[in-house]
């Protein structure tokens, strides 16, 4: 008799660990690309331990999540060779079927506002919507630019802004009243001194079709314009110009540069705000530091650093770390925001770089 049951408990056992070890996706989550591994990496912020890897495809550079928390969606990049976004399930921790872009290749930056997943497509120098709910692509635009790569969208859905690399610019592309001639798009100032900044963001946004007409805004920054990020309260947009190491500041109100800060971030990847608006972080794939600024002062107040080279960066929402892709290390590493030090490290795969953050609704 103790023969035949060996197995079987032997089974029970294993069953029962194995049970025991895996892990459900915690309310919060900390979403981590490994470009050489080509997986997603789902992180417990409360442990720092990646509890599921799920392959995205090739090359995959940005991920964002939806607003309710539980799917995220991941650029393949390419360079321009690749044009699907990834899908992943967070809450059953699976790939899901990608989405197919077409002939708009080169897919890179990412946002989700007001149900829709919005990208750019670098090599066919356009941006775009796509409808979860109807599993369509239902908008495109132009941007006339080269190597459109990264992507912010107001809550809105009025205004929408990119960094075009090569060309070195910025695209404030707004749309306007009624779809067509005859005001100015919504939120525009009427005279001087007016105000078109939008209210602080927040989680989703309107829904409704994105068509209509269109206004864009094309502003010369600097060199290697990339990494970018709009103040809390929408006033100004920062961005980081990787071949001058210089910062530009764009008033939104005026689309205009105001202020271009001698940063001394050559190679500069990523640019983001603190939840509030105090600093400024800049990464580097050229330099072993996070360049930190005071925004107020419009100064550099320290360099912290993190290894041989940063790409991806993360803001906690609650403003207590920040997240920072360390791509040559193979680390993520993490940084204490009041002390503004690097206080631990993650392994999430090989060669970091897109971050985003889930919370399930």
């Amino acid at each position: 008799m103790k023969l035949s049951t060996a197995p079987t408990l032997l089974l029970a056992v294993m069953f029962a660990s194995s049970f025991l070890h895996a892990q459900s996706t915690p309310a919060e989550s900390l979403l981590v690309l490994s470009k050489a591994g080509q997986t997603l990496a789902i992180v417990d912020p409360s442990t720092l331990k990646s509890i599921a890897r799920i392959p995205v495809g090739n090359d995959p550079h940005e991920v964002i999540a939806s607003t309710d928390g539980k799917t995220a969606y991941v650029s393949n990049y390419g360079g321009g060779a690749y044009n699907t976004l990834a899908v992943v399930d967070l809450v059953a921790q699976k790939a899901l079927p990608s989405i197919d872009l077409g002939a708009l290749r080169g897919p890179h930056g990412l946002d989700f506002v007001g149900g829709k997943t919005w990208f750019t497509a670098e090599a066919a120098k356009a941006i775009g919507s796509y409808d979860p709910a109807t599993q369509k692509v239902d908008w495109i635009l132009g941007t006339g630019q080269n190597r459109t790569h990264m992507i912010y969208v107001w809550p809105d859905l009025k205004r929408i802004v990119t960094t075009n690399v090569s060309s070195g610019t910025v695209s404030i592309i707004e749309k306007t009243v009624g779809g067509g001639p005859g005001g100015p798009p919504p939120g525009m100032p009427n005279g001087p001194g007016g105000n078109m900044g939008p209210p602080p963001r927040s989680p989703g946004g309107p829904m409704g079709a994105p068509g209509g007409d269109w206004t864009p805004t094309v502003i010369r920054v600097g060199n290697g314009s990339e990494g970018f990020d709009v103040s809390p309260g929408g006033k100004e947009i920062w961005v980081a110009n990787a071949g001058d190491g210089t910062v530009s500041i764009i008033d939104v109100s005026t689309r205009k540069v105001t202020e271009t800060l001698a940063a001394n971030v050559g190679g500069a990847n990523r640019l983001k705000f603190t939840p509030d608006g105090k600093l400024v972080l800049i990464s580097t794939l050229r330099g072993p530091d996070v360049m930190i600024i005071d925004s107020a002062a419009r100064k550099t107040i320290k360099r912290v650093p993190v290894g041989h080279g940063a790409a991806g960066i993360l803001m906690q929402p609650d403003g207590a770390r920040a997240f920072v892709a360390c791509t040559p290390d193979s680390y993520v590493a993490v940084m204490d925001l009041h002390t503004l030090e690097v206080v631990a490290h993650i392994d999430a795969g090989e060669n970091p770089d897109g971050l985003a953050w889930a919370t399930r609704r």
